[in-house]
């Protein structure tokens, strides 16, 4: 945390692409965070390295680096392409960069739930209150929703609720009207932060 309270979290990859797409993915999810891109371990070392609360790092910077990174594997988060994870220890908490937006949402939010307690987390901390005091979702606004996350369409979500297209997309629009968030990934967020489901379920 720094003097503000905001957690920081250091993204450490050559990979110029990748660490501005994870940067605006978290900055996305946690607008209060202080997120810091480096390129190499050089920029990381000159900083006060235990100031950060999470350190999102390539492959390459970890393998190069493992003693000090095994010492804090609880902050630690490997980036990988795909499933390039067999020479990593297992042990090692990984995130597949190579994901839609969307899917990589969902990964972040369940490292977020396994890596440290929830209450803990700054992810879902931050996601909890993104705007401040928020209205309350009906019981069928919060069936929707629950729904739609789990990667269900309008007229899926018809059916299984045994109501008329109209009124899901109806429910859509006031979701999203009381909770100010029109991403997916943003719903997905909230729903997962908020007890609406389990991050395994989505």
């Amino acid at each position: 945390m720094n003097q503000m309270g905001k957690p920081q979290i250091a993204i450490i990859t050559p990979n110029t692409l990748t660490g501005i797409g994870l940067k605006d993915i978290i900055g996305k999810m946690m607008p209060g965070a202080e997120l810091c891109l480096m390129s190499n371990m050089e920029a990381f070392a000159a900083t006060n390295r235990e100031q950060f609360y999470h350190y999102f790092i390539s492959a390459r910077v970890f393998l190069d680096n493992a003693p000090y990174f095994l010492e804090h594997l609880h902050k630690t988060i490997v980036l990988v392409h795909g499933d390039e994870t067999g020479h990593l220890p297992q042990r090692l908490h990984t995130l597949n960069v190579c994901l839609p937006e969307d899917d990589l949402v969902k990964q972040l939010l369940k490292l977020a739930e396994t890596a440290h307690r929830p209450h803990h987390s700054p992810i879902i901390q931050q996601a909890k209150c993104p705007h401040g005091n928020l209205p309350v979702l009906t019981s069928r606004e919060i069936e929707v929703l629950r729904l739609l996350v789990s990667g269900l369409i309008n007229k899926e979500i018809a059916a299984k609720l045994n109501v008329s297209l109209a009124t899901v997309i109806s429910h859509r629009k006031n979701i999203t009207d009381k909770l100010n968030i029109k991403s997916l990934s943003g719903l997905t967020i909230y729903a997962v932060s908020h007890g609406i489901i389990l991050a395994e379920e989505i």
